[in-house]
């Protein structure tokens, strides 16, 4: 079977290969997917972060799976449906933010997990539940906080579970 290609938007204040980024990668290159993580440091604009990791997956010949952190959670659910992406991971998405509200992008009709912390103090994680009711997406709310590293072990085994699902449903020829 092969395996999706996974890339991953880190949020607004980390970079491409922080700690939770690099656990993530190892994860599902033993599942066998080639991984990307697109650097949007110094790109301060939600939208040209989008069209970044748009032209990024251009290249792709292979199934997508977006994963994205904080505002990076946001850019990939803005990107999905524009890359054919065939599934979407996002941990504490930006969605909804003060004064932001209109730029939380319509949920792409593809399968989603959402992960969010309990004691998140950056995004609300009402605004992940009503993300997620919007869409019937996947929600898992874990005791951590917006960073969500000290959450990292059960954090890849949703992953690895989500990439499998969705890699699953791929061979047998149907969207995911």
């Amino acid at each position: 079977m092969s395996m999706p290609a996974v890339y991953f938007s880190h949020g607004q204040e980390s970079g491409p290969w922080g700690t939770k980024i690099r656990a993530m990668a190892e994860s599902v290159k033993s599942l066998g997917c080639r991984v990307e993580s697109v650097d949007y440091q110094g790109i301060a604009d939600p939208t040209d972060r989008v069209d970044k990791l748009i032209a990024q997956c251009r290249d792709a010949s292979e199934s997508l799976i977006l994963v994205g952190s904080s505002m990076g959670g946001h850019v990939a659910t803005a990107a999905a449906a524009a890359v054919n992406a065939a599934g979407l991971f996002v941990l504490a998405p930006a969605y909804y933010m003060p004064g932001h509200e209109d730029l939380t992008p319509a949920p792409p009709s593809i399968p989603i997990v959402i992960v969010h912390g309990w004691r998140d103090d950056v995004v609300p994680v009402e605004n992940s539940i009503r993300f997620a009711s919007q869409c019937r997406a996947t929600l898992h709310l874990i005791d951590g906080d917006h960073r969500l590293t000290e959450n990292i072990e059960e954090i890849n085994g949703y992953l690895v579970r989500f990439v499998q699902n969705v890699a699953g449903q791929l061979k047998k020829g149907g969207s995911a």
